[in-house]
């Protein structure tokens, strides 16, 4: 089961999800939307007070629900509960909730979107920038927030080519690339920033997004050309491209007497794109 991670909205509220390649559907995380439609602040429990007074509901609770592999609480990938459309169909029924109307209808449009989206890729672009508006975010952000993406997709393209895997690999090297011009791994970052699960990207600077854009770029082109062939080859290209940016970095704090790495996230200001 391939899929592509992904946070939607319901009315400013975050639902997980992961799409299905082979079955062409969106998974949902069971625990968003049970939390969201019931608003419990204990949803296991939630869950089992709803199994208990549906018998056939927790008969069919096993085909209903499969794990995927989405963030989980701490940060992590991790695989949890999740359902496709008509699972989750079959859950609301049993949750007495006045969203529930709206929230089906959100779902099926969700559904629509992503199968348009597969026949026309700018719509995914269109998506992306009305999410980002509706967090808040600035135009010039949003610009710079979507080529930073397809920044990125160039440069696991290039691991991709070479063999590298998704994962550990891509982390590892994306690690030595922050490592190497911020002076921080993904992990410290997002710590500095006061982040758990958020993603580092979405919670950067135009600043910090500009300077990472240069170093995944770098990266990318340098691999273009040297052709590595071993995971310590890669290594040493991730330095190299990240290098690039830090001497980018430092030049322009000594230029302006500003530094560039911030500990500043898109919950503590009210434009990430000033």
């Amino acid at each position: 089961m391939e899929d592509k991670t992904a946070i939607k909205l319901f009315e400013t509220k975050q639902v997980r999800t992961a799409w299905n390649e082979e079955e062409e559907e969106w998974y949902f995380s069971v625990q968003d939307v049970v939390q969201i439609l019931s608003d419990s602040t204990d949803v296991k429990q939630y869950v089992k007070r709803m199994l208990s007074r549906d018998e056939q509901l927790k008969s069919n609770w096993g085909t209903i629900c499969t794990p995927v592999e989405m963030i989980a609480a701490d940060g992590k990938k991790r695989k949890i509960q999740a359902s496709n459309l008509q699972g989750l169909f079959r859950i609301i029924q049993s949750i007495p909730s006045p969203k529930a109307e709206p929230f089906k209808q959100w779902l099926a449009q969700i559904a629509k979107e992503r199968i348009d989206q597969l026949q026309d890729p700018e719509l995914s672009i269109e998506q992306a920038m009305t999410d980002y508006r509706r967090l808040g975010y600035s135009e010039n952000w949003i610009n710079q927030r979507l080529k930073s993406i397809e920044i990125r997709k160039d440069l696991t393209d290039e691991w991709k080519r070479h063999g590298l895997q998704e994962g550990v690999q891509f982390a590892s090297l994306t690690d030595i690339i922050y490592k190497s011009w911020s002076g921080k791994t993904a992990k410290e970052y997002k710590q500095y920033k006061g982040l758990k699960k958020e993603n580092l990207r979405d919670n950067m600077t135009n600043k910090e997004l500009v300077i990472n854009m240069l170093a995944e770029l770098s990266t990318k082109e340098i691999s273009e050309v040297s052709n590595p062939e071993t995971m310590s080859e890669h290594e040493d290209i991730a330095r190299r491209g990240g290098n690039i940016a830090r001497d980018a970095r430092l030049k322009l704090e000594a230029e302006t007497g500003k530094k560039v790495v911030s500990p500043l996230n898109a919950k503590n200001v009210l434009s990430i794109g000033k």
